[in-house]
């Protein structure tokens, strides 16, 4: 695929800090032979924080930065001198970010609004030093903790994308010129399948100064849930959507078996989706007559709303924003998006799947980081001259 600025797959190596050893120090001053143990405590890692920015909509910032380290915490001195604790490292995030092991596939985390910080790998603690293991039987410890380790994973940062509406449909079903009527989105617009090539968003302007985000992604065919054309890439974009608004052309020989083949590809992909609210648009209808318009009518499927449209010619427009507003302000869909903010479940990747995947965003590359400075003799014991 070509370049693109829209990126909605990265992978990275992170790292937290590891913590400072604690020192192992008895003072011996020329007035205080005896003064005892001194040493002090080694510093904390500092931890890869994972921050929700809604400035960022693509992970374009992150996608030539493969490794992002957290400082390492500093060693524990004399006279019960703290190590400095290493910096947290934050990455910001698109708001609709899921982070996944790139060993395993595991789900991890979920990045859904701004400002929401989760931390990804947590920095080591750092060693005590011997003063902390003083007491009445053993006044004079030789011995100091080490600081913990440093956690690491090479991660996949998913975007799937956050919007009111998504646009489901096949190739060429007027989705895309659909949204640059209704909002001042500019998608590329062409009379070939797979013109649409990344998601774009567009918000569309209702009455008193009202409006709602639509979402365009690439066309779907039968088994894009299988991975053929590009559905399989996009399918999650829709993931996120409250409304499902599904284009079929009117010109198309059969438009209840389009709109149930675009369902069960949804269903295959993720069966949760099958619990979104769905309203049928059904395109280019400056081609059809009103008699002929409502002989189609009658064979459309009845368990949701349908909706006659010519973005050409501008007509059934209002209809439509009026319905999709209906829909996305009822009761039982609010009700849905609550229960489903509260109860949503990220499956784990399929691990053969997931590294194709990888593979087609050109990020199959191994990340692997060697530090030089990971094995370090502990500290001995000193004394003052």
């Amino acid at each position: 695929m070509p370049e693109s600025n829209f990126v909605d797959y990265v992978k990275i190596y992170c790292r937290s800090g590891k913590g400072g050893r604690g020192s192992m120090h008895l003072r011996h001053v020329k007035y205080n032979p005896n003064g005892g143990p001194d040493g002090g405590d080694g510093g904390k890692g500092g931890s890869i924080i994972l921050r929700g920015n809604h400035n960022y909509w693509t992970l374009l910032h992150l996608k030539y930065e493969r490794h992002i380290f957290a400082e390492h915490g500093g060693n524990g001195g004399r006279d019960k001198r703290h190590g400095t604790d290493g910096k947290d490292e934050y990455v910001d995030v698109p708001c609709g970010t899921v982070v996944y092991d790139a060993e395993t596939g595991k789900y991890v985390c979920d990045i859904t609004y701004d400002g929401q910080e989760v931390i990804l790998l947590k920095g080591g603690r750092g060693g005590l030093g011997n003063f902390q293991f003083r007491s009445s039987t053993n006044q004079a410890p030789r011995f100091a903790q080490p600081g913990e380790p440093m956690q690491e994973m090479t991660v996949i940062l998913e975007l799937k994308l956050l919007a009111d509406v998504g646009l489901v449909g096949f190739p060429n079903a007027g989705k895309s010129t659909l949204l640059s009527t209704l909002s001042s989105a500019r998608p590329k617009i062409a009379n070939y399948p797979f013109t649409t090539l990344e998601p774009s968003l567009g918000i569309v302007a209702y009455r008193d100064r009202q409006s709602f985000v639509m979402a365009d992604i690439p066309g779907i065919i039968e088994g894009a849930s299988e991975g053929k054309g590009l559905g399989l890439r996009f399918l999650r974009h829709i993931e996120r959507n409250s409304l499902l608004l599904f284009m079929v052309p009117g010109d198309t020989d059969d438009i209840k078996r389009e709109y149930e083949i675009l369902l069960s590809e949804l269903k295959q992909f993720n069966p949760e989706m099958m619990s979104k609210h769905r309203v049928l648009a059904v395109t280019k209808c400056d081609l059809l007559d009103e008699e002929l318009i409502e002989m189609l009518r009658a064979t459309l499927p009845t368990d949701l709303p349908v909706v006659f449209i010519s973005s050409v010619a501008q007509t059934g427009l209002d209809e439509l924003k009026d319905t999709l507003w209906h829909e996305l302000n009822s009761e039982s869909n609010k009700l849905a998006a609550i229960t489903a903010e509260e109860t949503i479940v990220h499956r784990d990747k399929d691990v053969s799947l997931f590294r194709q995947e990888m593979q087609d965003e050109g990020e199959d590359e191994d990340i692997q980081f060697i530090d030089d400075d990971e094995v370090e003799d502990l500290e001995d014991f000193e004394y003052d001259e």
